[in-house]
């Protein structure tokens, strides 16, 4: 049976079995796409309604938390790159438990996850093809990214390449026609000053307890970073590889997020925009671009299929090291041209198990599903923080010339970031609207924590 490393143990790994085929330019457009997604595109309205101009400072908040996390998760994959990245760190840190915790919370949280965008992604696509049912359409998606996951990795890359392009450039476009329009310099507009950021209840319409309830809505928005960690291992020079992707995409995520709230509350007033309803088209609207909404589909349907893509990958990754370190089948190990091919085919069942599940009974069994990964998150970004306090000091120790990127202030800002998560799962509980998605995965994460706890007790009566 396989063991774990004791705590003590060397943390020099061995070299993956998987291919090398992820260029830096790749990783660096996946830290910067892999979290620019319909959360941002669509949900962001939801957070603007509640808090008003106030948003900009949740954003300032959770995006600070998600800055911290992707340090963290920087320096140890730097020092330490692996295809399961975090849960493999959890591991060395914690325990075996810990990592098949993390591990396959992650997984579930990607393939229930990827039911919602691949459904999405099918809905749009009908309104433009009626004649196409739905669910066809999410075979399509589905068949032709599981065969670009099953290729050659380079082939992953290049989609998510792209993909994170057009959503980058997108976000530029909009952001450089809304300064344009804020100082009046696109035709029929006039400048606007600060009227719509005082106005209508001022900057903060519904106080502090609006800017909480911002932060509850968008920090999960800037889950998706994880990734390029774990795709770092499928790179030449992985610890280079991570470091630069990790030091070009947060910044630069923080700007585009904070960048837009800023421009869109100072275009238009807060209480125009809406909960489902994109603010990205009510600005385009509003400064008069031809067919803002269908351009707007247009990107969101991008974010989806390449959110898709990154969860396929991530999936298969992940529980290719589970089965690695004997805490997934073993027969999940075969590669085949550097690709996992059955870890893939594994991911991908239970995304069409979800995909049908999402079809057929989206009120009910799959909106537990949902639920139970609701706040899963939260879970292992504090697993991560956790990690990290343990194995920085074992890295300094043991490997000092490996530790090329580093925490900030450490370990007050480990410490600052375990504390703002602590404090997002008390708001979730006394959040009426978060709680039961909080209470559903806090049972999904006690389940797995009690297989962990029986697989331990078993390996040492063996």
């Amino acid at each position: 049976m396989h063991e774990a490393p004791p705590a003590a143990a060397p943390l020099s790994g061995e070299k993956e079995p998987l291919s090398a085929g992820l260029k830096q330019r790749h990783l660096t457009m996946l830290g910067l796409g892999g979290v620019i997604g319909a959360g941002l595109f669509v949900g962001s309205g939801a957070g603007i309604s509640v808090a008003g101009p106030g948003i900009i400072v949740s954003y300032l908040i959770a995006g600070a938390l998600a800055m911290l996390v992707m340090r963290m998760l920087g320096e140890m994959s730097a020092a330490m790159p692996a295809s399961g990245a975090f849960s493999v760190h959890a591991e060395r840190a914690l325990g075996r438990w810990a990592g098949f915790t993390v591990g396959w919370l992650y997984w579930f949280l990607l393939v229930v996850v990827l039911a919602v965008e691949a459904t999405g992604a099918a809905q749009i696509a009908n309104g433009w093809l009626p004649s196409v049912p739905q669910w066809a359409w999410v075979l399509v998606f589905m068949v032709v990214f599981t065969g670009a996951n099953l290729a050659a990795v380079k082939n992953f890359g290049e989609f998510e390449f792209w993909f994170a392009t057009l959503k980058v450039g997108a976000i530029v476009l909009f952001l450089g026609l809304s300064l344009l329009a804020i100082f009046g310099l696109l035709p029929d507009t006039h400048a606007v000053g600060f009227t719509n950021l005082t106005g209508q209840g001022g900057f903060f319409p519904h106080g502090a307890s609006g800017v909480i309830s911002g932060v509850l809505a968008v920090v999960f928005a800037f889950g998706g970073l994880e990734v390029v960690t774990i795709a770092a291992a499928e790179s030449d020079d992985p610890a280079r590889a991570v470091g630069r992707a990790v030091r070009s995409a947060v910044w630069r995520i923080l700007f585009f997020y904070v960048g837009s709230m800023l421009v869109i509350v100072t275009l238009l007033p807060w209480t125009s925009m809406q909960p489902g309803k994109s603010p990205y088209v009510a600005v385009l609207d509003h400064i008069g671009v031809p067919g803002a909404g269908q351009i707007m589909n247009i990107v969101v349907f991008v974010a989806l299929l390449s959110a898709l893509n990154a969860n396929l990958y991530g999936s298969s990754r992940m529980v290719f090291s589970l089965a690695e370190r004997g805490e997934a089948p073993r027969s999940l190990l075969k590669v085949s041209g550097g690709v996992p091919r059955r870890a893939v085919g594994a991911s991908v069942a239970f995304g069409f198990a979800s995909v049908i599940l999402n079809l057929e009974w989206p009120d009910s069994i799959f909106k537990y599903l949902l639920n139970a990964v609701g706040a899963v998150l939260l879970f292992v970004w504090g697993l991560i923080a956790a990690s990290q306090l343990r194995l920085r000091r074992r890295i300094e120790r043991e490997m000092p010339e490996r530790l090329a990127l580093r925490m900030w202030a450490f370990p007050y800002l480990t410490w600052a970031a375990l504390a703002g998560m602590a404090a997002v799962l008390v708001l979730m509980l006394t959040d009426a609207g978060a709680r039961p998605q909080l209470l559903w995965s806090a049972g999904a994460t006690a389940a797995v924590l009690a297989v962990a706890g029986l697989r331990e007790l078993r390996l040492r009566r063996s």
